[in-house]
């Protein structure tokens, strides 16, 4: 991956929307070996996919909830169900195994309290766990889906 490479990455991870030949232009190619480097870029998995990035609050769910859940289970099959069910629930937007006190994080976004203790219930109904906690987020200060590019 060269300088090229990294600036076209991050147009891309600003707007998808813009046209091969807005791209090139910006860095100094023309259309044809810009859209090579695009598709590289794909089939090496470096761009995984291209997305559109929606107003959660428009959409009715814009309260975000961080679940750090601890369980005194670890064995394969629980760890198999937890997945699994974890991944069924649209409202689980992010889902982590951590190293330290917590074992999984969660990232739950809902309308309201109701809504998340609507979900809580049947999360806990499809998983045994030993200690889940909520966090309610306050404001958002910062989000990005952009990566830094400077360790590529």
């Amino acid at each position: 991956m060269d300088a090229i490479d990294k600036k076209i990455l991050n147009i891309l991870q600003d707007d998808t929307t813009q046209a091969v030949a807005e791209i090139a232009k910006q860095v100094g190619l023309s259309t044809t070996p810009c859209w090579r480097r695009i598709q590289k870029l794909e089939e090496a998995g470096i761009i995984r996919s291209r997305v559109a990035l929606l107003d959660a609050e428009k959409l009715n769910a814009g309260v975000t909830v961080f679940v750090s859940i601890r369980t005194d289970k670890h064995d394969a099959a629980w760890y198999e169900k937890f997945s699994r069910s974890v991944n069924a629930f649209p409202e689980v937007v992010e889902f982590y195994r951590m190293s330290g006190d917590i074992d999984y994080l969660l990232r739950v976004v809902v309308p309201d309290i109701a809504a998340y203790d609507g979900f809580y219930q049947r999360l806990i109904a499809e998983v045994e766990l030993y200690d889940v906690s909520s966090s309610f987020s306050m404001e958002q200060i910062k989000y990005t889906t952009a990566l830094p590019l400077d360790y590529a």
